[in-house]
């Protein structure tokens, strides 16, 4: 799948508020890819399909994670903000034929991250986080710092999650516990390659 035949797709399946959204993570992506020496298609790809899923209703998703039990896991467990991201790399992979392991797991974990994150997963992430429509009191900072060093605002934006999700009461998932104490730990370690 290329760029031109992902954005069609998000045309077909997003409100246009969402479409605004993935068009904006999209441009983020891209910028970040470029400072950062990934492919800019993938990472077009990825930020295009990141929220191919999010407005389908709850009962198809997990209609979804019971046709393909093993892609899934354990979803179904799992807090359904996240559902988005699992269902849409399922579906990038069996309805639409992305077979680029990079970009899959992108999009499957662009709400949790995920321990030893590649630097396009740290792409998705953050572009989502920072994409131009975002205007939370810590966007700028953290849109500043992903130029400088996409590690260090990895961290800080796990952080941030973590402590946005614990404040408002919101389900936690496990994997953005585990997520951020990897980040933590490399970071302690003085691990450049977080």
């Amino acid at each position: 799948m290329n760029e031109e035949q992902a954005e069609q797709l998000a045309k077909e399946n997003l409100s246009e508020c969402r479409l605004q959204h993935t068009l904006n993570v999209r441009d983020m992506a891209v910028m970040l890819a470029e400072k950062n020496g990934v492919d800019t298609q993938k990472a077009a790809v990825a930020a295009l399909l990141h929220d191919i899923v999010k407005e389908l209703p709850k009962e198809e998703m997990l209609q979804i994670f019971h046709d393909n039990v093993i892609m899934a896991e354990n979803a179904p467990n799992r807090p359904v903000p996240v559902w988005h991201g699992i269902c849409g790399a399922i579906l990038a992979k069996i309805r639409w034929g992305v077979e680029d392991e990079e970009i899959l797991s992108a999009i499957r974990c662009h709400t949790t991250g995920r321990p030893a994150m590649t630097t396009l997963d740290k792409i998705i992430f953050l572009a989502d986080m920072t994409s131009a429509e975002r205007n939370y009191p810590e966007v700028e900072q953290l849109r500043q710092l992903e130029q400088q060093n996409l590690n260090q605002a990895m961290l800080q934006a796990m952080e941030m999650t973590v402590a946005w999700l614990k404040e408002s009461n919101k389900p936690m998932d496990e994997l953005s516990l585990k997520t951020l104490e990897y980040l933590r730990q490399k970071d302690n370690e003085g691990d450049s390659a977080v």
